[in-house]
């Protein structure tokens, strides 16, 4: 089994990732402050709440867009494993040709998905990958990617609008009644929701005027299940898309 994981600035998404597929998919906080002995006992109770025992684990990789805690991550995992666990960093084999300013700025999580979705879906393709920021990434039918945008994600906005607004209150994110909503929760839910979903929308469009070629788009991340059945063009929700991406990128550097 490879054990991955994906440090984001909210959650740490672990996965187990066998030939039969992904087995399991478990989120953590994301917490700087912890030690890497922490971090191996949080991933020892999550194999132990999947009854996954630790010799089963051959493999280890990582993407991060955390620096403080990548090597804390690093060193817990190979505490618990006894491996060396592979960090994706430039440097590393990913097949991918990234035709950007600075290659290098690109995310790590970007990077798996962009590997992942290049291998699963037809281009040009718009990779969508909705958590603590919304982040778009092109790929153009030369199987390039190109670029794309970024902007605050679901949570930050709400979170936004509630700390700066002193007579709003936190809401969940439930189906609002309607677009035009009738109490200020509602109303809330309305322009988080629909205006998320209408900002992916209109920056597509955008994009596909740019690029001049109609784009295929996969959306992922926490947020994506969500927001996605809002949106009016046709998106396929992947989840594990960067968990998938990761398995690629560790296959590509292993010598077999």
């Amino acid at each position: 089994m490879l054990f991955a994981v994906d440090i984001g600035n909210t959650h740490i998404v672990t996965g187990g990732i066998s030939d039969n597929g992904i087995d399991f998919v478990a989120r953590l906080s994301t917490d700087v402050k912890k030690t890497d002995i922490e971090y191996a006992l949080d991933f020892q109770n999550i194999l132990s709440l999947y009854h996954i025992e630790m010799d089963v684990v051959e493999g280890c990789i990582i993407s991060s867009v955390v620096p403080l805690i990548t090597d804390a991550i690093k060193k817990a995992a190979e505490h618990l494993f006894g491996i060396s666990a592979m960090v994706v960093k430039p440097g590393l084999k990913t097949g991918l040709n990234i035709c950007m300013d600075n290659a290098a700025e690109m995310g790590a999580d970007r990077v798996a998905d962009a590997v992942a979705a290049i291998a699963e879906y037809p281009i040009p393709l718009a990779i969508v990958d909705m958590d603590t920021a919304t982040t778009i990434s092109v790929i153009d039918s030369k199987k390039r990617v190109i670029g794309g945008s970024m902007c605050p994600g679901v949570r930050i906005s709400l979170d936004a609008l509630t700390t700066h607004a002193s007579k709003l209150s936190e809401i969940s994110l439930e189906t609002p009644k309607s677009v035009i909503g009738r109490n200020t929760a509602d109303c809330m839910r309305s322009g988080i929701l629909y205006g998320n979903a209408a900002a992916i929308d209109g920056i597509l469009d955008r994009m596909e005027e740019e690029l001049g070629e109609k784009l295929n788009v996969v959306a992922t991340g926490r947020m994506s299940s969500l927001i996605v059945p809002y949106c009016r063009r046709e998106i396929r929700v992947d989840e594990t898309l960067l968990l998938k991406g990761l398995k690629r990128i560790y296959e590509k550097n292993t010598v077999k």
